[in-house]
């Protein structure tokens, strides 16, 4: 089988390995970069469990493939913390009680963080939708909605 060398920036660290060519990028993340919050659910970019930010855009790491990726940049939710500190999304999941069994978790985590920088603002109805793709089957939402709510009002505050 031929394989591929793949050069990218994943949360500011150059990376660079010889992969297969269907090789997906969440397999790249999880399995050559030792970044296991990247979760596989559905493997069908259905559950959104795989989110990451790819040169500035949410997109499901499963339904691409590593290759595809080649001098690209990447964000996991390992690389979302600001230093040793949460980012406003992670901190408002934690005291918000965004979570449950947490599987789901970090998609929602990098998901809601790319909407608040396209949205700072949102409505509740404008997060539902912007986190639509994401599958939760534990929380109700609820929790995941103050979340998000929470975190753009410290946003807010921060850039004030």
């Amino acid at each position: 089988m031929t394989e591929a060398v793949v050069s990218m920036t994943v949360n500011g660290d150059e990376r660079n390995a010889t992969v297969e060519p269907r090789k997906t990028l969440a397999d790249f993340l999880r399995e050559d970069c030792g970044l296991t919050g990247t979760h596989l659910g559905c493997e069908h970019g259905v559950c959104g469990a795989c989110t990451v930010v790819l040169d500035g855009r949410a997109t499901r790491s499963c339904l691409v493939f590593a290759v595809q990726t080649d001098g690209s940049d990447v964000t996991t939710v390992e690389g979302l913390a600001i230093g040793d500190d949460l980012n406003p999304v992670q901190e408002a999941f934690r005291a918000e009680h965004g979570l449950q069994c947490g599987f789901c978790t970090p998609g929602f985590v990098v998901s809601a963080t790319a909407f608040l920088e396209r949205n700072p603002d949102p409505t509740d109805d404008e997060i539902r939708e912007g986190l639509s793709g994401n599958l939760c089957r534990c929380t109700g939402y609820q929790g995941i909605l103050r979340a998000v709510r929470a975190a753009a009002e410290a946003t807010k505050v921060r850039t004030a």
